[in-house]
């Protein structure tokens, strides 16, 4: 809920808190007295004067979202991030009484965060995302999240130096933004797809691979904000997809925009009933520059 996130809330055009506007919890205002409504389902748009710039995923690809991951297809990387988080806090020697805070950028369903603050005891979240259809879903995913519509490229809603945790799973990475609003202890888990990720499918559907170096290139581009923490960890496993599961997995990411429906659908039809499909992703800690 809002309510327990509201101390690391920032006004998105000027960057002063917020709390909220009355006991219903129906807006949340600035101290420099910016107004901001609360949706019926429990988010917040948090956006500076221009706006969002994009939409973000729609209905249709946070449905097909919600579908993948709630066959547990990926636990093996829920598992890893959650396990990274936690030893951030660890190292950053950050109690359960401190109320640990973690914000994930790009969150989605919640699938991700909603796990973390399961298992890390009293933590709370602000889960990020640009998609109104995703802030709904986020909005009930834990009793724990607060679920913000906000563009993770703009300034980020978030008070300087207040955050614990960033957590990025195959998602936009703001290093600027991530050093600013994390604690000088704080630090950055990225999930990033590695090559061969779901390599089986990628000739048969006529999807891209993932490109070579992009960890590389990650780390290039936060230099200056964040600096890498130790070497990222591969993770690799194989999952058994049938075609339905392969239908979600393709139509919650960028594919889904890339293919006519009618030619996926008959791609798909072509494939085995069941097939084994690998996954492989890199996790990465980042620490600010100058911690």
């Amino acid at each position: 809920m809002l309510a327990d996130v509201i101390d690391l809330l920032a006004d998105p055009v000027d960057g002063s808190r917020l709390s909220a506007g009355d006991d219903e919890w129906r807006t949340l205002v600035s101290e420099s007295g910016h107004s901001y409504d609360v949706a019926r389902q429990g988010y917040v748009t948090l956006a500076g004067g221009s706006g969002l710039r994009y939409s973000g995923d729609d209905a249709s690809m946070i449905d097909a979202r919600e579908t993948f991951l709630s066959g547990g297809h990926f636990a093996p990387f829920v598992e890893a991030v959650t396990a990274n988080v936690e030893n951030v806090l660890d190292d950053g020697n950050v109690a359960a009484e401190h109320a640990p805070s973690i914000v994930e950028i790009g969150a989605g369903t919640g699938y991700y965060l909603a796990h973390t603050l399961d298992t890390i005891e009293r933590s709370r979240g602000v889960g990020i995302d640009v998609s109104t259809a995703a802030a709904k879903r986020l909005a009930t995913s834990h009793s724990r999240v607060g679920a913000v519509v906000a563009d993770a490229w703009s300034r980020l809603p978030i008070l300087s130096e207040s955050v614990d945790a960033i957590m990025v799973v195959f998602a936009p990475r703001n290093a600027a933004e991530f050093a600013r609003i994390l604690t000088p202890e704080g630090q950055v888990v990225v999930l990033t797809a590695d090559v061969g990720h779901l390599g089986e499918l990628r000739e048969p559907l006529g999807i891209l691979d993932v490109e070579e170096g992009k960890v590389e290139r990650m780390i290039n581009q936060a230099s200056g904000h964040l600096v890498p923490v130790g070497e990222p960890e591969h993770i690799e496993f194989p999952m058994q997809l049938d075609q339905a599961s392969i239908a979600a997995q393709i139509g919650m990411s960028p594919s889904a925009r890339h293919i006519h429906p009618d030619v996926l659908q008959e791609r798909i039809a072509a494939l085995p009933e069941t097939m084994e499909v690998t996954a492989r992703a890199a996790i990465t800690r980042l620490a600010k520059a100058n911690s």
